[in-house]
């Protein structure tokens, strides 16, 4: 292929040097064996892996970085050369220029070519083999340049690691590799402007340069108050502290403090602040200020004191980075975002305290709280982004009912010094309403303070109309005041039962009192999809809800959408259950919703016909939400939907065979088309048989894969009738095993690798390896319930690149 220019030569061509005091390409001269490798996050995060060849750096970009794992190929673009001081370089590229971002050394070594092999030569034949002693990086591996495209300009290699003592899971160099082998740094640490690359001779670190200013004010992301902990691993949950929410926004060895409201609040928490002017510039924190009681406990009122003059011990627990570094990462998941706050904050000592998380296991947190008298726990989607108002992704379980009112007037009190009792109102719409009383909860003090504080306020009418009986001895006052109070339920007239004052709240303006009303689980969202009728039994034989699969496909999702996005499929729907009527459906006119979409695909008979697919997790919600049990996808995508991607032979065995023959047919399928060069993949149906799958370049057309299936299929059966037929004729299978190849016609579908199955037991189709094969006893081994299992099979060696395969469909 003609390959463009990737010498020193284009380094130079890339940099204006008038602008930027990078230092001019040229060839040294060296030992010739150093690799090093910079994580660098420009417009797109992605690792450089430089080899010191010919007196530079020969380089390739690797956007997922290296993996461990020999059956994981990793992508890698080859960039141009770059100079051997290069190599030295850690900090940060000014935006505007080319390559402007935050650059870490992440790994630097020897590295040893392959004995025999002149890399010099082998490099321009498009393959490398080498050894790597480096302090992450290290054995065997090899390096190839894949065939190009026409028209395509860059040179695509792959990087892959050699079975060796050196090996491990796919993602580990990467999920643990996070501060510098230099300097020991993080990302964030770097990129808050210590060094910033302006080498005017290349030698060195270069002029320092102040770090990003402190980001200003985002509103936070709040909590929408829910009745019961959300279940499944889709979700992680923290403690819910008993405290003031803060923003701390760092930057050049100070820092600011903000209320949810976006007042600033520096003075109140100074010892909090000047912790946090330490940390590296232009983050901005969430977390929640709380005060450490004697119990070492969370202690609100004792924290108030503490406004006062009082010597509480004061905390931060920090549990959300909305910016990183002057760098926005809102959009990130919440799991990665926490990532990134636990770098950022690891060293980092009292008071500011990385709030940690559990995942899963919601409801024993839950209950542990409460039982030690904790307010509740705070629930987060942990694959959801960061957005400024609140959202049902993030959600907040309480032990006992709390909310703010606002104070509307009092009684007075011929027992005490004070009021008698307080008078509450919400807003409901444009207007306040009336919401009760409150009379216990108070102490001298506070009876004394508020008392003052109240009279200032007193005015002859009240804001809101109050039931006649509630007047009586009382006074009223501008709705100027808001109080946090513990209650047990409302009553059916809009009041409070059992309620008692916490606190005074300055941090939540009187307008955005409102009613909580705790989101039930019938009206319970994932992904932003609504879920109704969650309760309903669609599993009778196990017990399991239609909640229960939504919560399984919500856990299951990038899985699924690997092999199913942007697939046509059917759906198998069972609006009243797996047990009642249920019907297949291919078409849809927009009646799915807008997160289901739509393909128009010409028939057989000439007509064209909507048919369905789905992009994401909220389109295979929404088909849950209509009652959708089943997934069976084409053998295509939608693009290019004229050339499938992949072979699939269903074995479907006769009555009364064993599974051990399932088992023993699927290893001779598998043998049979390794020998024709295809590798394969075995799938648990969920029912009583196995899929072999044959993943494929979509280059062979619909008829040419049909006449492939089909003749491989009836030689199979021709060679050993006594095992295999061919024929779909069930009087034909007595004894034997159908080797099902109408899978792969134009139209037809099959049965989703992680879809459910509408039967007992509420079975899954469950992707294996051919490893472990002969430890199923059935084709039904894993169900909805497994969604755990599945996601950490998925994460294993054995799993890795299920599915996947670089092949064409031989001839035959």
């Amino acid at each position: 292929m003609a390959r463009s220019r990737l010498d020193i030569d284009t380094y130079n061509e890339k940099r204006d040097f008038s602008r930027t005091k990078e230092p001019r390409g040229r060839k040294l001269s060296g030992k010739g064996d150093r690799f090093v490798v910079q994580k660098h996050e420009a417009s797109r995060l992605h690792w450089d892996f430089r080899l010191e060849l010919d007196g530079v750096l020969k380089s390739w970009a690797v956007p997922k970085g290296p993996s461990i794992d020999p059956d994981d190929k990793r992508l890698a673009v080859r960039t141009e050369d770059h100079p051997l001081d290069y190599g030295e370089f850690e900090g940060v590229i000014p935006k505007g220029e080319y390559g402007g971002g935050t650059v870490m050394l992440w790994d630097r070594g020897r590295w040893i070519p392959e004995p025999g092999k002149d890399p010099a030569k082998t490099i321009e034949e498009g393959h490398l083999h080498f050894t790597l002693e480096g302090e992450r990086m290290k054995g065997e591996w090899v390096m190839f340049r894949l065939k190009g495209r026409p028209g395509e300009k860059g040179e695509n290699w792959m990087l892959k690691k050699v079975a060796d003592d050196f090996t491990g899971p796919g993602e580990e160099l990467v999920e643990k590799g996070l501060n510098s082998v230099a300097s020991g740094r993080t990302m964030a640490e770097i990129a808050a402007g210590k060094d910033v690359w302006h080498s005017a001779g290349g030698k060195g670190r270069g002029k320092r340069k102040p770090g990003p200013k402190p980001p200003p004010y985002q509103p936070p992301q709040l909590a929408t108050l829910a009745d019961k902990v959300p279940g499944g691993p889709g979700w992680i949950h923290e403690y819910k502290y008993d405290g003031y929410r803060l923003l701390l926004a760092t930057g050049g060895g100070s820092a600011t403090a903000y209320t949810r409201n976006g007042k600033d609040w520096t003075d109140k928490f100074r010892s909090i602040v000047r912790a946090a002017g330490e940390l590296p510039a232009g983050c901005l924190i969430d977390g929640e200020a709380v005060a450490m009681g004697k119990n070492g406990k969370p202690d609100f009122q004792l924290l108030q004191a503490s406004f006062e003059g009082g010597d509480a011990e004061l905390a931060f627990y920090a549990f959300d980075l909305p910016i990183e570094g002057g760098k926005d990462i809102r959009k990130l998941s919440n799991l990665e975002r926490k990532k990134r706050l636990a770098a950022l904050l690891k060293g980092v000592k009292a008071p500011i305290i990385y709030g940690d998380h559990v995942a899963g296991k919601g409801e024993a947190l839950f209950d542990a709280i409460c039982k030690e008298g904790g307010e509740g726990i705070i629930s987060k989607k942990a694959d959801a982004s960061y957005v400024g108002k609140r959202t049902r992704n993030w959600l907040k379980v309480k032990c006992t009912r709390r909310q703010e009112f606002v104070i509307v007037g009092w009684q007075e009190s011929d027992k005490r010094k004070g009021f008698r009792s307080l008078h509450l109102g919400l807003n409901e719409g444009s207007k306040l309403v009336y919401a009760g009383k409150v009379g216990t909860g108070f102490n001298a003090d506070q009876l004394r303070d508020m008392s003052t504080q109240l009279m200032k306020l007193e005015v002859r009418e009240p804001a809101l109309d109050v039931p006649r009986t509630a007047r009586r001895q009382s006074h009223w006052v501008k709705p100027r005041l808001v109080a946090e109070i513990a209650f047990t339920e409302f009553t059916r007239e809009g009041t409070l039962r059992h309620p008692s004052f916490i606190a005074l709240r300055e941090d939540k303006p009187v307008r955005q009192v409102v009613r909580e009303t705790p989101v039930h689980r019938d009206e319970g969202e994932r992904f932003g999809i609504a879920i109704s009728s969650e309760d309903r039994v669609i599993f009778p034989g196990e017990k399991l809800t239609k909640g229960d699969l939504a919560d399984y496909y919500a856990a299951i999702e990038a899985l699924m959408l690997a092999e199913m996005g942007s697939r046509p499929v059917s759906l198998v729907r069972c609006p009243q259950g797996r047990a009642k009527h249920c019907f297949f459906q291919k078409h849809d006119s927009g009646s799915m919703g807008e997160h289901v979409k739509h393909v128009a695909i010409k028939e057989s008979d000439g007509k064209t016909a909507d048919y369905l697919y789905v992009e994401d997790a909220r389109g295979i919600l929404a088909c849950v939400q209509m009652g959708t049990i089943e997934f069976h996808g084409w053998g295509s995508r939608v693009k290019p939907l004229e050339k499938p991607d992949r072979l699939v032979f269903d074995l479907d065995p006769d009555e009364g065979l064993d599974f051990v023959d399932v088992q023993k047919a699927a290893i001779i399928l598998r043998d049979l088309l390794a020998d024709l060069g295809l590798e394969t993949f075995p799938m648990l149906t969920g029912g009583k048989g196995v899929h072999v799958i044959a993943p494929l370049t979509p280059s062979a057309t619909w008829p040419s894969v049909k006449s492939f299936a089909e003749r491989f299929a009836r030689a199979v059966a021709g060679d050993q009738p006594e095992l295999f037929t061919a024929n779909i004729r069930k009087a034909q299978r007595k004894g034997r095993i159908f080797l099902d190849w109408l899978r792969n016609q134009r139209g037809a579908t099959a049965v989703m690798p992680y879809s459910a199955r509408a039967r007992s037991g509420a079975p899954v189709a469950a992707p294996i390896g051919w490893a472990e094969l002969e430890r199923f006893d059935s084709g039904a081994a894993f169900s909805i319930r497994d969604a755990d299992k599945l996601l950490k099979r998925a994460a294993a060696k054995d799993l890795a690149g299920w599915g996947r395969a670089s092949q064409k469909l031989p001839k035959l």
